[in-house]
């Protein structure tokens, strides 16, 4: 009898566990899941949206991106820079900050305040404020006129420049996030491990170096996977501000889909470049994870 009690509690248990699943489980299948099929299904396909039977055209989008597209590549190569400069940059900065707010400063809750802040502003609301700042009339240009250098540069039509202003724009904003995760990880390491470095004679360089940063190894593989997954995903900042020009010079897979999907109306090779995209990303993760687990053993 009590083995059959414990059977029905069991089962009854795990039904009611399934009925609160149930409800994320059909979101994610449903229409995430979903999604990303009917993408793929998309992205085999030559159709404007408009036409009652779209071409069927196999694999083609996806040679055409790789092989013949060099916009494509283009986009590839500016997230590669874009990732790589933005992440070492604004981790470092973070990482700094958080180090220096763990310190007795004044202020210190108002420091962190300033620090997050841009990190909850929408781009729309800054995107104007930093075309305004590097217009050839803007803020920018008239520190250099008042300093007399004769330096003119319009930043943001300039192919050289455009793509370092988003990466300065990037930095700005995401700086904060990379500063709070440092912050949390901080608090976490063993206040005596620290006081041990110390009463061994390291100082406050060497304790950060070899003390603080690899108790932070966790957050930074974090880090990573964010910064390479938002790098694939960049879409907001380069619309709005350069909207993928001059000649491409800040053309990434978001404005390039969004060019192809919406303003030209080539659904299918959009959907192409969109499921490289996911690729490409779930890639990312998987490196970054591999690499820490190696560096782990």
């Amino acid at each position: 009898m009590k083995n059959k009690t414990k059977n029905k509690t069991s089962r009854f248990t795990k039904i009611n566990g399934l009925l609160w699943i149930l409800p994320a489980f059909v979101f994610v299948v449903g229409i995430i899941y979903y999604s990303i099929f009917y993408t793929f299904n998309l992205s085999t396909l030559n159709w404007n949206g408009l036409d009652p039977i779209p071409i069927k055209v196999g694999i083609s989008n996806y040679t055409k991106a790789l092989f013949s597209d060099w916009i494509f590549w283009k986009a590839i190569k500016n997230t590669i820079v874009y990732f790589l400069i933005t992440f070492l940059i604004q981790n470092f900065l973070g990482f700094i900050f958080a180090a220096i707010l763990h310190t007795k400063v004044k202020l210190a809750t108002l420091h962190k305040v300033l620090i997050f802040i841009p990190t909850i502003l929408a781009p729309a609301t800054m995107a104007p404020v930093f075309r305004l700042l590097f217009s050839p009339q803007g803020m920018l240009q008239n520190i250099f006129n008042t300093l007399h250098l004769g330096i003119t540069v319009d930043w943001l039509a300039n192919p050289n420049s455009a793509l370092f202003i988003l990466m300065i724009v990037a930095i700005w904003e995401f700086t904060g996030m990379s500063f709070i995760l440092y912050y949390a990880a901080m608090s976490q390491i063993d206040k005596e491990m620290l006081e041990a470095a110390h009463l061994d004679g390291a100082g406050n360089f060497r304790t950060l170096l070899s003390i603080v940063l690899p108790n932070c190894k966790g957050t930074t593989v974090s880090l990573a996977m964010l910064g390479i997954i938002g790098a694939l995903k960049t879409f907001d900042i380069p619309y709005l501000i350069t909207t993928g020009g001059p000649y491409h010079a800040t053309e990434f897979l978001g404005t390039y889909i969004y060019t192809q999907g919406i303003k030209q109306a080539h659904l299918g090779y959009a959907a192409a470049i969109s499921v490289m995209l996911l690729i490409l990303a779930i890639c990312g993760a998987i490196l970054i994870n591999r690499v820490n687990k190696g560096d782990a053993k």
